[in-house]
């Protein structure tokens, strides 16, 4: 996980990977990985293990118009410790395209 001064509580025990943090660094970790800077998170759900899975929208082609740009949504997913443990590509879209 990135280095922060708020890593752990007063008890000196680390914190809990909280949905905030884990967007946080799996936005990070993902585009350090593929060279592009997140677009949304449309998504966060948490994991047995403790770490979380995290639905980032990426432009992977600008186009113009802007409305055919093409987007892809990615699950990230980061462990425990907020450390990236994988990523898959779910779907591909233009920008312009709606889910009915």
């Amino acid at each position: 996980m990135a280095d922060d001064s708020n890593d752990s509580s007063p008890s000196g025990k680390p914190e809990k990977l909280t949905a905030v943090l884990a967007i946080r660094v799996a936005t990070e970790q993902f585009s350090a990985l593929i060279g592009r800077t997140p677009e949304a998170v449309s998504g966060i759900r948490a994991v047995p293990d403790g770490g979380w899975s995290v639905l980032v929208d990426v432009v992977e082609l600008e186009r113009i118009p802007a409305t055919t740009s093409i987007i892809a949504t990615y699950r990230v997913d980061v462990d425990a410790a907020g450390e990236l443990c994988g990523c898959e590509r779910l779907r591909r879209y233009t920008r312009g395209t709606t889910d009915m």
